[in-house]
């Protein structure tokens, strides 16, 4: 995976406006072309400085604005849970088990514990489970994510639990 771009300015992920800013000067000020000291081989510094530079700005005109700093989060956050989970399962695929008014689902881990999800948990996420005897159904009250990760009750495995198959209120 390439460096992101809180990494490239050398910042973390929950940096302020003012941090990344501070941050992005102080970069800038290293690497600009200008300011850069020539050296006498040439060959050792053609594309290095000038990459960096460039580096930096394309991070800078992505964390320095308030909406495409959200947009990138997002997306780098289903990139590290494209990257964590191993691997996606459907609804159908999980096993029912009823608690009164509250329905869990779980799917089996390789480590013999359980992923586990209810209708309470997802309800509050924006999911309304409904049960007409033995057939589920899932239905979302917005426009919410696509998918949900869960982490295994007892190893550092995820899954991701697909809800394409939900349908709008």
């Amino acid at each position: 995976m390439t460096r992101t771009h809180y990494e490239i300015l050398g910042v973390k992920e929950g940096a302020t406006y003012e941090e990344i800013r501070t941050r992005y000067r102080s970069s800038v000020l290293n690497y600009h072309p200008d300011k850069l000291q020539k050296t006498d081989d040439l060959s050792n510094s053609i594309n290095l400085p000038d990459n960096r530079f460039l580096e930096i700005q394309r991070a800078w005109e992505i964390l320095g604005n308030p909406t495409s700093r959200a947009v990138y989060d997002i997306e780098l956050q289903t990139l590290k849970q494209d990257a964590t989970t191993s691997e996606d399962v459907s609804i159908e695929d999980m096993t029912i088990e009823y608690a009164g008014d509250v329905v869990e689902l779980l799917y089996q881990c390789r480590c013999g514990d359980c992923f586990s999800i209810d209708s309470v948990e997802l309800e509050e996420m924006g999911y309304l489970l409904s049960r007409d005897g033995d057939f589920i159904s899932l239905q979302t009250l917005n426009s919410f994510p696509a998918s949900v990760v869960l982490p295994c009750g007892s190893c550092s495995l995820k899954i991701r639990l697909l809800m394409n198959n939900a349908e709008n209120m």
